[in-house]
């Protein structure tokens, strides 16, 4: 486990922003009053938010006392075993603050947007010139799914104290992930209870868990989670509130590449092997392996889509990949 407790949020060190493990980063926003009003009571911490919009309808999860907290899919995975619902910001506080039996929900609701005024009295300097975008998290007692994230990821906890539970991505074979296309919040997640793994259901599981690395935050810490490190978070208090700045260290234009493995499954993964074979060769000598020698034959005005990418010949390959997909 990697942990520090000198970082400051004006200057956050390049060894761990551009790292490939999990930094807990202790006490980073304590300064904030977002923090110091949790710190004094949660009637302090919800009567500090309202001061940002409590008439702004958001769209939130509610769970009822069954679900235990653990937002998932219903039995058959048909759906879901909680709601959406819509709700103002006022009246979610006043609930929270209620001591609603229900699990509630609030899952990255951006800050500008929603509540004007919040990032700027609450900022981390360190990260203004990754122009980040920068996310609300609230609710009770619940857990959210292992799943990844493609940026890169600071999460500040604001109120109540969360556990998270990585893993790093090449456990993605022993954490048993569930559909690609129905998903809780559009990212795949694990089918595994990390409170309580069924190993007799999930038995390579195992294995993940010799790779696991937790954390438990208290209010004022952060945790750098890198790009597509998969992580579980768990709300352990009645009240639990979350920041977080997420950014890309790859261009604007890039899309996802879950775009890709989309149409690897359309595509590739039925071929017969010998041909997945030749068509691994392909995507490890284009892609995986591709350098400066991949097309340096090729002279430079010939090189096409094949030439480094940029805004607009990213927009005339997205464009013609569009075209062939109506054929």
């Amino acid at each position: 486990m990697l942990e520090r407790s000198d970082v400051r949020a004006e200057a956050i060190p390049a060894e761990v922003l551009q790292s490939t493990r999990p930094v807990l980063l202790r006490g980073l926003v304590r300064h904030w009053p977002l923090v110091q009003a949790a710190e004094r009571s949660d009637a302090d911490f919800c009567d500090y938010l309202r001061r940002f919009g409590p008439d702004t309808r958001l769209g939130l999860w509610r769970g009822g006392p069954e679900i235990a907290g653990r937002f998932f899919y219903n039995d058959d995975f048909s759906g879901f075993n909680f709601q959406r619902e819509t709700q103002t910001f006022g009246a979610l506080l006043d609930e929270l603050l209620a001591g609603t039996p229900d699990a509630l929900y609030l899952g990255s609701t951006e800050i500008d947007s929603a509540f004007p005024g919040l990032g700027r009295d609450n900022p981390l300097p360190a990260l203004a010139g990754l122009h980040p975008h920068v996310s609300l998290w609230l609710g009770n007692r619940m857990q959210v799914a292992t799943h990844f994230d493609l940026p890169d990821n600071i999460a500040c906890v604001v109120s109540g104290r969360r556990r998270f539970t990585l893993f790093p991505p090449d456990q993605v074979a022993n954490l048993y992930i569930g559909p690609l296309d129905l998903t809780p919040a559009g990212q795949p997640v694990s089918l595994v209870d990390v409170t309580k793994p069924d190993l007799e259901r999930f038995p390579r599981y195992a294995q993940a868990l010799e790779q696991v690395q937790t954390f438990e935050l208290l209010p004022g810490d952060a945790l750098f989670i890198p790009s597509q490190w998969w992580h579980s978070v768990q709300a352990l208090e009645p009240i639990s509130g979350l920041v977080n700045f997420w950014w890309r260290q790859s261009p604007a234009f890039m899309d996802t590449p879950l775009n890709t493995l989309m149409m690897a499954l359309l595509s590739l993964r039925d071929l017969p092997p010998a041909q997945r074979d030749a068509w691994r060769a392909l995507f490890d000598h284009y892609i995986f392996d591709a350098d400066e020698e991949t097309a340096a034959h090729i002279p430079p005005g010939g090189r096409g889509i094949l030439a480094p990418m940029n805004d607009d010949s990213a927009r005339q390959l997205r464009s013609m990949l569009l075209n062939r997909l109506k054929r």
